[in-house]
């Protein structure tokens, strides 16, 4: 259920982010080791892409998005639920299939002291299917109709949202999605000749790149704000979303 207001600790948030020109967070997902068949931790960096659906443009973004004659959205939703992208190939992508989607993304920003602990279950969308279908209506549910929408729902695609995150990435970031396989040993040469390093890439609808492409969605029903800016007086900060009321209720917690 989605809060019909902007959640409390998203202006933080972004004030910390901008003002000390943060983008990275770690993210953590749950798998089972293929040894053991227990439960483990895997951790990784990833680069936060602002809030679904409205990532800030780069005007590059604009520029290429307008060249090849890919309308925007219309402004009529708005979310507090987190973006980053990434490639379906990587192992992120099955753990979040295989767990349900949990994770955990942690931002320490050192120049204000302050680290933010955001929970709850991600969703990549990007590849279509039964699957996604299903990761669209979960998101769809947690959306908000901005105070001044514009433009109907009917008009508002979500092609164009993936589109748009792709766009907003460097020629040389989009050609990554077409290098060989993440995480395979070099010794093996992709069957697929259209796997190639380094390739820059101008088009937003390269087959290739676009299957590999994916937009990754959390949706947050814990944060947790740790301030340790005056460690005479550290202060701890939860939001937890009500499951039945969709309002968050914030705590304040012993360091």
């Amino acid at each position: 259920m989605s809060s019909s207001t902007t959640a409390p600790w998203r202006t933080p948030l972004e004030s910390t982010l901008t003002t000390h020109s943060t983008t990275s967070f770690t993210l953590s997902t749950a798998t089972l080791d293929p040894k053991t068949n227990l439960p483990v931790p895997r951790s990784r960096t990833c680069e936060f892409r602002g809030f679904f659906p409205t990532p800030p443009l780069h005007p590059s973004a604009l520029q290429a998005l307008s060249a090849q004659n890919v309308p925007l959205n219309p402004a009529i939703y708005e979310s507090d639920l987190l973006s980053f992208t990434t490639d379906a190939r990587m192992e992120k992508t099955a753990q979040l299939r295989e767990s349900g989607g949990a994770v955990e993304a942690v931002f320490w920003v050192k120049g204000a002291m302050v680290q933010w602990r955001v929970r709850g279950c991600a969703f990549a969308i990007g590849g279509g299917g039964e699957e996604e279908g299903a990761a669209r209506e979960r998101i769809m549910g947690r959306l908000r109709r901005m105070g001044e929408a514009t433009g109907e729902d009917k008009d508002w695609d979500w092609e164009r949202v993936v589109t748009a995150y792709f766009a907003n990435m460097s020629p040389v970031m989009r050609g990554s999605f077409t290098a060989p396989p993440p995480g395979q040993p070099r010794s093996q040469v992709p069957a697929d000749p259209n796997y190639k390093m380094g390739q820059p890439l101008e088009d937003l609808n390269d087959p290739v790149a676009r299957a590999n492409f994916r937009v990754v969605v959390i949706l947050p029903d814990e944060v947790e704000r740790l301030d340790l800016s005056d460690y005479a007086n550290v202060t701890r900060r939860r939001w937890t979303l009500g499951s039945e009321s969709g309002e968050w209720v914030e705590e304040e917690l012993w360091p």
